[in-house]
């Protein structure tokens, strides 16, 4: 099968979750015997043209605008061009596989002027990450989200729960919308046995505090507020045994006058931006990774901590219930609840017994189901479903 697919991240630019979906999900593919095209954004250094774990990627030039949404017009306009080129000179592709809306409008033109069936990927929707659409800007994201699920011939979303958000804020049907996980490679947490442990320990903690970590985006979304609200508690309940560090780049000024309004500024330690090998070192060394969203479809980071066997704590919104299993692979918490986010954090420091247990069982999760391998099959198999519902009509 040779499918077209449209992401407007790719390693190396990363920006959300997408890249890494995409990267890790279509060498499967490759590898069951599929001919995959990636268009893609050019950056940096990267080249226009190169086949990575069997993907071929096209990383197409894009006008650079002030504006987003005239950025998303010319990318739109470079991936329509350049898919339309790659269309007519490749030959016959069977699947347009387009990964949210910023490349939608590229997808939808090829697909009606190719008479090629297209899949989207829906990875989160402008309705569920502002609870609601309040102003013109989300909603003409959200009329563009509109716009690709009903021009798709099936859409793929990561959990059960964003298929009941893409039906109620999309207006799709339930039945064309069918659940595939994410997943992860657990080897790319692997340990490090080659580093001083307890040196580098120390550049976070004191050897007599338990380290609660955060990583991620520094936006509203992600509950960040609610889990620097719950420390104090912690901190008592710790007797001052406890240390909580924020890992991740972005505009933290308002969570650290949070932290000083507290009183808990020696308690807590902002990080900035850490690499991938220093944050997986630094997962061998933490004792509660902690993911406290207010918004989440789905929650890769709870795999990743997953991998690296560190016990987690997530709030019960969005997809992270279906991802963290309560009180067998992780403790849920209340949304938006500091009282529920400090016991759940309580339970696993506490209990360390407890939280071992936990850790093994997560691990086991990620064969079970966060296994790309077995993921790639399932997508397969949306894009047989459409294959041959297409050979049952005329395209006219």
């Amino acid at each position: 099968m040779r499918i077209l697919a449209l992401a407007w991240e790719f390693p190396p630019r990363i920006v959300g979750g997408i890249a890494r979906h995409v990267a890790e999900l279509y060498p499967e593919l490759v590898k069951l015997g599929h001919d995959i095209h990636l268009l893609t954004v050019e950056f940096g250094h990267a080249p226009h043209y190169e086949v990575v774990d069997g993907i071929k990627i096209h990383r197409v030039p894009v006008a650079q605008s002030n504006d987003f949404f005239h950025w998303v017009a010319n990318l739109n306009q470079s991936m329509g061009q350049h898919g339309g080129k790659l269309l007519l000179e490749e030959g016959a592709f069977e699947i347009i596989h387009a990964h949210d809306w910023l490349v939608g409008d590229a997808a939808i033109a090829l697909k009606h002027t190719f008479k090629i069936p297209l899949v989207a990927t829906i990875h989160a929707t402008e309705f569920g990450r502002h609870n609601g659409i309040h102003n013109a800007t989300q909603r003409y994201i959200s009329d563009k989200e509109k716009l690709l699920a009903y021009n798709a011939w099936r859409i793929i979303v990561c959990t059960d729960y964003m298929r009941q958000e893409v039906e109620r804020a999309l207006e799709s049907p339930w039945d064309k919308i069918d659940v595939v996980y994410n997943g992860i490679y657990p080897e790319k947490k692997q340990r490090h046995p080659d580093f001083d442990f307890c040196q580098f320990r120390r550049r976070f903690a004191r050897d007599d505090e338990k380290i609660v970590y955060y990583v991620g985006r520094m936006t509203y979304e992600k509950g960040i507020t609610v889990l620097i609200k719950s420390a104090p508690q912690i901190i008592r309940a710790m007797e001052g045994h406890a240390k909580f560090v924020i890992i991740g780049g972005g505009n933290t000024d308002s969570l650290r006058q949070q932290v000083w309004n507290l009183g808990i500024w020696d308690k807590c330690y902002f990080t900035g931006f850490m690499s991938d090998d220093d944050l997986n070192k630094f997962q061998t060394i933490a004792d509660c990774a902690v993911f406290p969203s207010l918004y989440e479809p789905f929650g890769i980071v709870a795999l990743e901590s997953f991998a690296a066997r560190v016990p987690v704590v997530v709030s019960d919104t969005g997809g992270l219930p279906e991802v963290v299993r309560h009180a067998k692979t992780g403790i849920v918490t209340w949304t938006n609840n500091a009282d529920s986010l400090a016991w759940g954090v309580l339970v696993v420091l506490k209990n360390p017994d407890y939280a071992q247990w936990l850790v093994e069982n997560a691990y086991k999760d990620l064969e079970q189901r966060f296994n790309w391998a077995k993921l790639a099959k399932q997508t397969e198999a949306v894009y047989g479903r459409v294959l041959h519902e297409r050979s049952q009509v005329d395209w006219a």
